[in-house]
């Protein structure tokens, strides 16, 4: 459970078990990957539970229904590069759903985050947001994408998480209240050079077997 009301931390013995894997020092670049993208389902799925539907008309073998539809999709927006270990799974749960990617890193010589690539869906105007990246630690990169979302005026936002850092959630939670963290666990800090603990170390290089 967790004490932040921006936060839900997803107690599942499922995503406890693969989590545990993520973490070992020995899993490989392509067990780390499937494991990634399998968690995203499942993050997805808990996250989607509220997804407004509409009812229509359908016809089974045997007789008409009623059926629902998710009614207006949401966007995923990958927070890259990690975040796209994440979207295959969370498309995979939402097939109709359309993706956007955001390219932003923290710049440690200036001091500040730099965006190198932006590219969302057409017309996002108050359409809901699943914002994808597999590690919070400091926040600022998510606030960063939070911000330059919120210029073309999208719908609510959810952020989709494996592991998070107090730090992290309190930002997001201090400038952004109304945007909800899901994640599969929430971690004890941050060292000096900004990784969390215990994480999964640098998981853009863990995924891709990158240093």
């Amino acid at each position: 459970m967790s004490t932040y009301d921006n936060l839900t931390v997803l107690d599942h013995p499922i995503l406890a078990h693969k989590l545990g894997h993520l973490r070992d020092a020995s899993t490989t670049t392509q067990q780390f990957r499937q494991i990634v993208r399998e968690m995203a389902q499942l993050i997805t799925y808990e996250a989607g539970r509220d997804l407004e539907t509409i009812g229509v008309d359908i016809e089974t073998p045997l007789t008409t229904t009623t059926a629902k539809r998710i009614d207006d999709p949401p966007m995923v927006i990958s927070v890259m590069r990690a975040g796209n270990g994440m979207l295959d799974g969370a498309l995979n749960v939402l097939p109709f759903a359309s993706a956007g990617h955001i390219g932003i890193y923290r710049d440690t010589f200036i001091g500040n985050t730099v965006e190198y690539y932006f590219k969302i869906p057409d017309e996002p105007a108050r359409r809901r947001v699943l914002l994808i990246d597999p590690l919070v630690a400091t926040g600022n990169t998510i606030l960063a994408a939070i911000d330059r979302l919120r210029q073309y005026r999208v719908g609510r936002i959810d952020l989709l998480a494996i592991v998070v850092a107090p730090d992290g959630v309190e930002r997001i939670g201090h400038f952004h209240p109304d945007v909800h963290i899901w994640a599969a666990a929430l971690d004890e800090g941050l060292t000096d050079a900004g990784y969390i603990l215990p994480g999964l170390g640098d998981s853009g290089d863990r995924l891709y077997g990158t240093q």
